[in-house]
């Protein structure tokens, strides 16, 4: 069953969004959004080429004050993840060493993982160009990738922490496929009710001149409920539905098909028996 927006979990804390030597202040504006879409707030800033703080940052943040009024920044990759206890590190390619490789459905739970345990987690992220270096993927504990295609791996910085962002917030979820809204719940309409649609419906059609040539009527019936029986409607829409045949049956008795006005139209677009005599 669909989540309430309530019973959704909003987290205070999670992992920290580590951008090592980010260039420029419109792309941490956007890793900022991203962050405060899935719940994330704490983002950590190594060594930013255009110092901070960033007026540019704040513009493409869209309101994601709290995440840029929060922002820390640290001269070297490792006092930035000194405090954590968990580390992933993003990269598109394949490193040397012996890290595990997780893919980031994997990668979200397992932080949940540790935050449930009390650990303090974070996720690096590299610079737009060219990413992490060998040395600094090694100061994390763990690897985390993205199935892109091989031929165009490379992916924006806000698109990399979104994709990280959202498998979070999916792992904290009571079943993976909540949402914040769910269908509105509608009484499914009895066969009485969609009969009594058939009736008005063919009544209307029937006063319109719809069935034609009248030896088809029968199958153009039948084929008519074959298609309004198919949806499965619940009583409100059997309403609106009813509402709109009541619209145009208003005008059905007096005006069948083919007439304008209410009279029926002559061969040139003129009402029958009306033409100007003085065309002879």
């Amino acid at each position: 069953m669909p989540a309430t927006e309530a019973s959704i979990e909003t987290p205070a804390a999670g992992p920290a969004i580590i951008l090592v030597e980010p260039q420029l202040g419109e792309n941490i504006g956007m890793v900022a959004r991203a962050m405060a879409n899935f719940g994330l707030a704490e983002l950590r800033l190594v060594n930013p080429r255009d110092g901070w703080p960033s007026d540019k940052a704040r513009a493409s943040a869209s309101r994601a004050d709290h995440v840029i009024d929060g922002t820390r920044v640290f001269e070297d990759l490792e006092t930035a993840v000194a405090d954590l206890n968990f580390v992933f590190a993003t990269t598109a390619r394949q490193r040397d060493g012996f890290k595990e490789v997780r893919g980031p459905v994997e990668a979200g739970r397992m932080l949940r993982a540790h935050d449930r345990a009390g650990e303090r987690t974070g996720i690096l992220f590299g610079r737009e160009r060219f990413g992490l270096y060998n040395e600094e993927v090694a100061l994390a504990d763990e690897i985390v990738t993205f199935p892109v295609d091989p031929g165009f791996s490379s992916l924006n910085i806000a698109q990399a922490v979104l994709l990280m962002s959202y498998e979070w917030r999916k792992a904290g979820l009571e079943t993976e496929t909540d949402t914040n809204f769910a269908t509105p719940e509608m009484q499914p309409a009895t066969k009485a009710q969609l009969h009594s649609l058939f009736d008005h419906l063919e009544a209307a059609l029937d006063a319109r001149g719809y069935f034609r040539p009248p030896t088809k009527k029968p199958k153009m019936v039948d084929n008519l409920r074959a298609v309004l029986t198919r949806p499965g409607f619940a009583e409100p829409e059997l309403k609106v539905l009813h509402g709109i045949v009541a619209s145009l049956d208003r005008f059905s008795p007096n005006a069948p098909r083919g007439t304008v006005g209410g009279r029926r139209a002559g061969g040139d677009g003129e009402p029958s028996g009306e033409k100007d005599k003085s065309r002879g």
